[in-house]
């Protein structure tokens, strides 16, 4: 009975498969808005002034984040919980897959949310004149939060690395 309970448990890894299968499928869907932007600049990139233009490609860099994110969340999520990827043999396997542990996804998720944060509160920056000041210390704030909850994060993972060592 034992085993057979465990046998299940352990097959149940597989219903997160849909999970990164739905994240694949938003990350095109990233892909896609991120060219609709840079194809919506281009009729106006003569017109557009340098704030105008450096606020695209803010916004351009805040999707290669989260894009970025999406990527290592799937790819690590899937070898941690479902099954390790088999590459072709002539394709190459990226450096960091199969080392990062779900301490090291999550100390990746945090840094990642704190630089998209970061693009995001830059661009507040750049249009300050147009936001109310409470808008605009809210969005410090909750930044500040997620540099401290990031911080916080690597430390005990720190700490818990020594302890194990």
């Amino acid at each position: 009975m034992k085993k057979m309970i465990a046998r299940i448990i352990y097959a149940s890894r597989w219903l997160m498969f849909p999970v990164y299968v739905g994240l694949s499928c938003s990350f095109i869907l990233l892909t896609l808005k991120f060219f609709q932007q840079v194809i919506s600049v281009i009729p106006d990139i003569l017109t557009l002034s340098e704030s105008g233009l450096i606020l695209i490609v803010l916004s351009l860099i805040d999707i290669a984040l989260v894009g970025g994110l999406l990527v290592m969340v799937m790819f690590s999520g899937y070898e941690n919980f479902i099954v390790k990827m088999d590459m072709i043999e002539n394709q190459q396997r990226l450096s960091w897959m199969g080392t990062m542990d779900v301490n090291s996804i999550k100390n990746k998720v945090a840094s990642s949310i704190v630089a998209i944060s970061s693009v995001h509160l830059l661009r507040i920056f750049m249009n300050a004149e147009k936001i109310l000041n409470d808008k605009i210390m809210w969005c410090v704030i909750v930044h500040l939060t997620f540099v401290i909850s990031a911080f916080g994060m690597a430390v005990i993972d720190k700490m818990n690395k020594k302890k194990y060592i």
